[in-house]
C-alpha cells in the first residue's frame, strides 16, 4: 500500500523506513528538507510543499500525521482537510488528547473524510522491534488499512501465547488492536502512558533507596555500598519485575552507574495528566499514577537520583533529552 507521512522525527521517519522494508510505498513531507532527503535516499518519494505532497498520493489517499500533539497537529489536519477529497483518510499517530479525536472525526466526516487515531508505542526502537498500536476509528476503514498496521506491528515474535487465551494469531497477539471508535485508540494509549509513569517511578524510587543505602545518615553497621549496575542486571534474569524499562535502566547504569549526564529534570508529555483527568471523571482512585505525575512536577524544582533514573529511561525508549532550561507548562 501507499502512505503519506507528515513529520519525520524520531518516530515518523522510522515508521516510513519499516514500511519501505516491507514493500509498501511512501510519500514524505517535513519542514526539514534534510529529513525528507534522508527518506528519499531510503526509497520514499519526497515533496517540498504540502500541495505537492497531496498530488503524489493515489486516491483514496492515506495521510499519517506524526507531529507533536496540540497546535502543530491541529494546524496540519486543518490544512489537509482543505486539500483532500472524499474517502481519503487522515491518521493521527501522535499523542493527541482523545476528545480532540472525537471532535476532529465529526468535522472531517462532514467533508467526506475519514479519521483514524493511532496510539503508537515503540519509541526510537520501533524500526527494529515494531510498533505496538492502539487504533480508533471506523471498523471498515481500519480493516482497509490493516496491511499498513500489520507491517508496522511487532508480530508475535518469541512471546509465548497467553495461557487460557483462545484467540490465537489475533491482532492483539501480533501487537496491535482496533480499540473502538474514534478516540478509543488514543484513550488506551493515554492509560498506557499513565501506567508507564507509575512503573518508571517505582523503578526510580527503588534504585534511589539502593543508592542511598550507603548514606552517612545511617549507622555504619547498617550501610551497604551496592553495585546498581549488577543489581539491575540480575533483576533482568528470572525476576518477577523484569521488563523493557528495566532493560533500559540496566543499560544506562552499565554505562554510568552515577548517571552523571542526567540532571533529573523530568518532563511529562500530557498523557499522564489526561489519565488522571479520566480517573477523576470516572471516580476511579489512582494513587500510584497520581503520585508518579506529581513526582515529575517536583523534579523540576529539586532533583534526586530517582529522577536521573527516570531521565535515563525516557532517553532509552523515546530519545527524550532533558531541556537546557526549565520548560514552563
Amino acid at each position: 500500500m501507499q502512505i503519506g507521512m507528515i513529520g519525520l522525527g524520531r518516530m515518523g521517519g522510522n515508521i516510513v523506513r519499516r514500511l519501505l522494508r516491507q514493500n509498501h510505498t511512501a510519500v514524505v513531507y517535513d519542514r526539514d528538507p534534510t529529513a525528507v532527503g534522508a527518506l528519499i535516499s531510503a526509497g520514499a518519494a519526497g515533496a517540498a510543499k504540502l500541495d505537492e505532497f497531496i498530488s503524489k498520493l493515489t486516491r483514496p489517499r492515506t495521510v499519517w500525521v506524526m507531529l507533536p500533539a496540540g497546535d502543530a497537529t491541529e494546524t496540519v489536519i486543518q490544512q489537509l482537510a482543505d486539500l483532500l477529497e472524499p474517502d481519503d483518510v487522515i491518521i493521527d499517530g501522535g499523542n493527541t488528547f482523545w476528545r480532540d479525536d472525537i471532535r476532529r472525526a465529526k468535522a472531517l466526516k462532514q467533508r467526506g473524510l475519514e479519521y483514524v487515531d493511532v496510539g503508537t508505542s515503540g519509541g526510537v526502537w520501533g524500526l527494529e522491534r515494531g510498533y505496538c498500536m492502539m487504533i480508533g476509528g471506523d471498523k471498515g476503514v481500519v480493516n482497509r488499512l490493516d496491511p499498513i498496521f500489520s507491517a508496522l506491528a511487532p508480530g508475535s515474535g518469541e512471546i509465548p501465547p497467553t495461557q487460557g487465551r483462545n484467540s490465537q494469531n489475533s491482532r492483539a497477539e501480533r501487537g496491535y488492536i482496533h480499540a473502538g471508535p474514534n478516540g478509543a485508540g488514543h484513550f488506551v494509549k493515554m492509560v498506557h502512558n499513565g501506567i508507564e509513569y507509575g512503573l518508571m517511578q517505582a523503578y526510580a524510587e527503588g534504585f534511589d533507596i539502593l543508592k542511598n543505602a550507603s548514606s552517612e545518615l545511617l549507622p555504619q553497621e547498617f550501610r551497604f555500598d551496592f553495585n546498581l549496575a549488577d543489581i539491575s542486571e540480575v533483576w533482568r534474569r528470572g525476576s518477577v519485575i523484569t521488563s523493557w524499562l528495566l532493560d533500559l535502566t540496566a543499560s544506562a547504569l552499565a554505562q554510568d552507574a552515577a548517571l552523571e549526564e542526567f540532571s533529573g529534570y523530568v518532563e511529562d508529555s500530557g498523557e499522564g495528566r489526561w489519565t488522571i483527568m479520566a480517573a477523576i471523571d470516572e471516580a476511579v482512585p489512582t494513587e500510584v499514577l497520581s503520585a508518579a505525575l506529581f513526582a515529575r512536577f517536583r523534579s523540576r524544582q529539586e532533583h534526586t537520583f530517582a529522577e536521573k533514573v527516570l531521565s535515563a529511561m525516557r532517553k532509552g525508549f523515546g530519545g527524550h533529552t532533558e531541556p537546557t532550561r526549565p520548560v514552563v507548562k
